[in-house]
C-alpha cells in the first residue's frame, strides 16, 4: 500500500510516498480502506519538529480518516463494508495519510450518513477538540455566552456550530473577510480581532474557547465563575493557577479518541446542525502542498487529502 512518511524533520518537502506492507488488524481492531484524510495544524507542527510528539523520524503523520472497513478482527464493533470515521491513536502515530489504517474499533464511529468521505474526514480531530472543550469540560448550555477565538479555522468553525447546537449565544473572533462565513455558521456576534481589542468589546462571557494562546487576556471578558477552555496552553500550570486564583475555571484540552462523542457529532451532522467546511482538497501525492496551505495559517475551515 501507499503511505506518506518523513525521514527527517523539515518543510513540506520531507513528506514522501512510500510502498509499505498493509497493516493487519488485531483483536477488536478493524482495517480501514482510507478514502480521505484531513490535514491539521498539529500535523504540520509534528512534521517540522516544532512539536516532537512522535519522537525522531522515520514516521508517518496524519490522524483524521474516513473510509470503509475492509477487515474486522475478532470482537470488533464493525463489520466489513461499514463506513467509519475517526482519529485513531492520537497522540500516538496513526499514519493516517495512507491507503489503509488498522485501528481499535472503539476509536472509530459510523460515518455521518449525510456526508461524503472528504467531509467526514474533516471532522474528527477538530470536532472532538471542540466537543471535549465545550461540552465535556465547560458543559455549554442554552443561554450561555461563549467567545470563540479563530472562529473561521478548522477547530473554530466547528466550535461555533457546536456551541450554537447547545443553545449558546456565540461571539466569534475572525478577520473581516471571513465575517460572512462565520455568520453563516450561526455566530450571533462577529468581531474583527485585527481592528478591535476583544477585551474591550466583550463582557460577561460564560465560556471562552481559546485556540490562539490568548488565555490570560481572555480572563478580562469572563464573568465570575466563568470557564476558560484552552487547547493551546492546556499544559500551562502557571496559567491554570492564575485562572483559578482569579475565581474562574480552567479546562486544558488535549484531544483524545472518543467514539461516543463521534457518534453524538454524527447525529448533529445528520440533523443538519453541524456542517464541516472543506476549502480545498489535494491528492495523497500532494500532501506537501496541503501542508503548505495549512502551515500558512490562513486556511478557512479544513484541508483534506483524497486517497481513493
Amino acid at each position: 500500500m501507499r503511505a506518506v512518511v518523513q525521514k527527517s524533520f523539515g518543510g513540506p518537502e520531507v513528506l514522501e510516498i512510500v510502498e509499505t506492507e498493509r497493516p493487519e488488524p488485531l483483536a477488536a481492531e478493524v482495517l480501514v480502506r482510507v478514502h480521505a484524510s484531513a490535514v491539521n495544524p498539529v500535523d504540520v507542527a509534528v512534521r517540522s519538529g516544532a512539536y516532537p510528539l512522535l519522537g525522531e523520524p522515520v514516521f508517518g503523520v496524519g490522524w483524521d480518516i474516513s473510509g470503509v472497513v475492509e477487515e474486522a478482527g475478532p470482537g470488533a464493533r464493525f463489520k466489513v463494508g461499514d463506513e467509519v470515521y475517526g482519529m485513531p491513536f492520537f497522540p500516538r502515530a496513526a499514519t493516517g495519510y495512507a491507503d489503509y489504517v488498522a485501528a481499535p474499533s472503539r476509536q472509530l464511529a459510523r460515518k455521518p450518513a449525510s456526508l461524503d468521505h472528504v467531509h467526514a474526514a474533516a471532522l474528527p480531530l477538530a470536532a472532538l477538540t471542540a466537543w471535549q472543550g465545550l461540552v465535556d469540560a465547560a458543559n455549554v448550555s442554552a443561554g450561555d455566552r461563549v467567545l470563540i477565538h479563530r472562529a473561521a479555522g478548522g477547530v473554530g468553525h466547528l466550535a461555533v456550530q457546536i456551541a450554537k447546537a447547545r443553545g449558546a449565544h456565540v461571539i466569534a473572533l475572525a478577520s473581516a473577510p471571513k465575517h460572512d462565513f462565520v455568520r453563516g455558521l450561526g455566530a450571533d456576534e462577529v468581531i474583527d480581532y485585527r481592528t478591535t481589542d476583544f477585551t474591550e468589546a466583550v463582557t460577561d462571557v460564560d465560556v471562552v474557547f481559546d485556540s490562539n494562546s490568548q488565555g490570560e487576556r481572555s480572563l478580562n471578558v469572563l464573568k465570575p465563575g466563568g470557564t476558560l477552555v484552552s487547547i493551546m496552553e492546556h499544559g500551562d500550570r502557571e496559567l491554570a493557577a492564575k485562572v483559578e486564583a482569579a475565581g474562574y475555571r480552567f479546562a486544558g484540552i488535549s484531544v483524545e479518541p472518543d467514539y461516543a462523542s463521534l457518534e453524538a457529532i454524527a447525529e448533529l451532522v445528520d440533523a443538519g446542525r453541524i456542517r464541516p467546511y472543506v476549502s480545498e482538497t489535494f491528492p495523497l501525492a500532494e500532501a506537501g502542498k496541503a501542508h503548505e496551505v495549512v502551515g500558512s495559517g490562513r486556511a478557512q475551515g479544513k484541508i483534506v487529502l483524497t486517497v481513493v
